[in-house]
Order: structure tokens, then C-alpha cells, then sequence
């Protein structure tokens, strides 16, 4: 069956990095297009970064430009976020997404916290 599974999630300090990662299984990862979206609490999920299915083109929201960066490896069916800079207003469960046309898939989501 279809899996995303996200882990790299946890507790860091303004300033501070992580980088995130989505295993994906059982479905052809390097067709499809990968998102991470975040939603904070009290809040409306947010896209936040986006590749393409072969990695040539990436998407950032305005909030993370030259902080975030998205990459994937098709050879491991993995899509990271890393990010750095982190501020308090990063925190949110950030969730990864595949899309190929109307097909569209979601993990379960990582915590990520950034407070002092």
C-alpha cells in the first residue's frame, strides 16, 4: 500500500536546523511531483515547498525563501526539507505530499518546534 512516512521532526532553538525526511513506498515515486506543506495550530495548512518529479524545478512560499530548501532522491524514494534559520513562527506538524495528476497522497505528519 501507499506510505509517506516523515521523521527528522523535534524540538530546536531560534536559529537553529533540521532537516526533514519522507520515505515513500508503493507507488512510482520518481513520476511524482513532492510537496511539504506545515500547519500550525489554529491555523490553515500552508504549501511550502515543491519539486518537481525529477528534481529539475523547485517552489518556495515567500515565508521560507533562503531558508528551506527541498531535494529528493529518486534512487532512495525520499524527498528531505532542510531547514535553517529556523524561527519560532516555523512551528507546525509539517506534512509530505506526492501529486500526479489526480492522484495525491500524505504521511502522517512531523512535529516541529522551535522555541528557546
Amino acid at each position: 500500500q501507499v506510505q509517506l512516512v516523515e521523521s527528522g521532526g523535534g524540538l530546536v532553538q531560534p536559529g537553529g536546523s533540521l532537516r526533514l525526511s519522507c520515505a515513500a513506498s508503493g507507488f512510482t515515486f520518481s513520476t511524482y511531483q513532492m510537496r511539504w506543506y506545515r500547519q500550525a495550530p489554529g491555523k490553515e495548512r500552508e504549501l511550502v515547498a515543491v519539486i518537481s518529479s525529477i528534481g529539475a524545478s523547485t517552489i518556495y512560499a515567500d515565508s521560507v525563501k533562503g531558508r528551506f530548501s527541498i531535494s529528493r532522491d529518486n534512487a532512495k524514494n525520499t524527498v528531505y526539507l532542510q531547514m535553517s534559520t529556523l524561527k519560532p513562527e516555523d512551528t507546525a506538524v509539517y506534512y509530505c505530499n506526492a501529486r500526479r495528476g489526480e492522484n495525491e497522497y500524505w504521511g502522517q505528519g512531523t512535529q516541529v518546534t522551535v522555541s528557546s
